[in-house]
Formats: C-alpha cells, sequence, structure tokens
C-alpha cells in the first residue's frame, strides 16, 4: 500500500502546471472583443487620417476658388468708379470754363455799352438835342430812365435850343467792377467838353459808377452815379 501512494502523488503537480499554462496562455490571449475594438479603433483612425489628407487638398482648392479675383473687382468696380469721377471732374472743369468765359463775356460787353451809353447821354447839339437825348433814353432802364427822362425834358433841352449850348464826352478810361450774366458795374472816366454860344469851351473831368442791367440781350443802364 505505501508505494502505491507513492506512485501516484507526483501526478498532482503536472495538473497544476497544465492549469497554469492554460492559465499564461489565456491572459496572452487577448479577449476576441478588446482585439476587435482595437482593429476598429485603428480602422478609424486611418479612415480619419485618410479623409484629413483628402479634404486639406480640397479645402486648399476651394479656398482658391473663393478668393477675391482681383482682375474681376478692377474690371467691374474700380474701372468704372474712376470712369465716373473722371466723367465728373470733366463736367465740373467745363462748368467752370464756361463760368469764367461767361463772365469774362459779361465784363467786356458791359465796359463797352458802359461807355457808348455814357457818350451817347452826355453829348448834344442844339439843332439836334432833342433827338440825341432822346435816343439815348433806350439805353437806360428802371428809375434812373425816369429820372433822365425829367431832366432833358425839363433842363437840358430847352437850355440847349435857347442858349446854344452843345456838348462833346468822351470815356479815356473805363474798368469793370463786378459782372455776371444779369448785372454789372463799371467805373467810367469822363471827360465832356461844354460851349455855350460863344463861349470859350469848358472842359470837366468825372468819374462815375455806373450799374447795368442785361435785359432782352442788352445791357442797359439802372444807375449813373458819380464818385
Amino acid at each position: 500500500m505505501t508505494e502505491s501512494t507513492a506512485e501516484t502523488t507526483p501526478a498532482a503537480p503536472t495538473e497544476t502546471t497544465e492549469a497554469a499554462e492554460t492559465t499564461t496562455a489565456a491572459e496572452a490571449t487577448p479577449p476576441a472583443e478588446t482585439t476587435a475594438t482595437e482593429s476598429a479603433a485603428t480602422s478609424e483612425s486611418a479612415e480619419t487620417t485618410e479623409a484629413a489628407q483628402t479634404t486639406e487638398p480640397a479645402t486648399a482648392e476651394s479656398t482658391g476658388k473663393r478668393g477675391i479675383n482681383w482682375a474681376r473687382v478692377f474690371t467691374f468696380g474700380v474701372l468704372p468708379a474712376l470712369a465716373l469721377l473722371l466723367a465728373g471732374g470733366a463736367g465740373y472743369l467745363k462748368w467752370v470754363d464756361n463760368s469764367v468765359r461767361n463772365a469774362d463775356a459779361a465784363r467786356a460787353e458791359s465796359v463797352q455799352a458802359a461807355k457808348d451809353s455814357t457818350v451817347a447821354m452826355l453829348s448834344y447839339k442844339p439843332d439836334t438835342v432833342e433827338q440825341q437825348l432822346n435816343d439815348a433814353r433806350s439805353l437806360l432802364t428802371g428809375e434812373f430812365e425816369e429820372s433822365y427822362t425829367g431832366l432833358i425834358n425839363d433842363v437840358v433841352i430847352p437850355g440847349a435850343q435857347q442858349k446854344q449850348i452843345s456838348a462833346v464826352a468822351s470815356v479815356p478810361a473805363a474798368a469793370s467792377v463786378s459782372a455776371d450774366s444779369e448785372e454789372a458795374v463799371v467805373l467810367v472816366f469822363v471827360n465832356q467838353t461844354v460851349v455855350m454860344g460863344q463861349d470859350a469851351p469848358t472842359d470837366t473831368a468825372s468819374s462815375v459808377r455806373v450799374t447795368l442791367e442785361k435785359i432782352d440781350g442788352d445791357w442797359l443802364i439802372s444807375k449813373f452815379e458819380p464818385v
């Protein structure tokens, strides 16, 4: 009986060893679920990386397409605005040029009208005084025309006819003070020689501020003020 027990006892470690090997093999072999999860994660990571790599060129290409097209902006934005600005500038310069031309024309015309009208108003002969001075009335306007009419009819024409008075006026100089398309002011320097009967001539010099208004295309004197 003793020998039989001794022979069977060593067999136990063998089972234990096999169990240990089984346990070690089990621990060394990862569970199927964990392996599948890791595989799926690895697959997702690879897909994400591939998608990122694929997206980057697309994003760059999309950004390039959505970028500012400066040639288009210049053609359809800057050029029309520049053309409009140039057109406006040209229009303004033309308006200024026309204004200057009109002002220059008004000055020249009003100065000449003031000179001619002054000579006509202050020049006459005894035999033709009535005709001359009444013709001069057409060069006047407004209240001044009325006052001039009263003066020549009441004083100048009767005196010239009775006393044989003659007068000759000249304008050695005249200068524009201001002028626009409707009104002008001219400073006129007047020399007048008056002869009464057989007496010696009398010379006088004076300066007059003449205001003219443009009526129906003609410059007419509205004020005649000695200065």
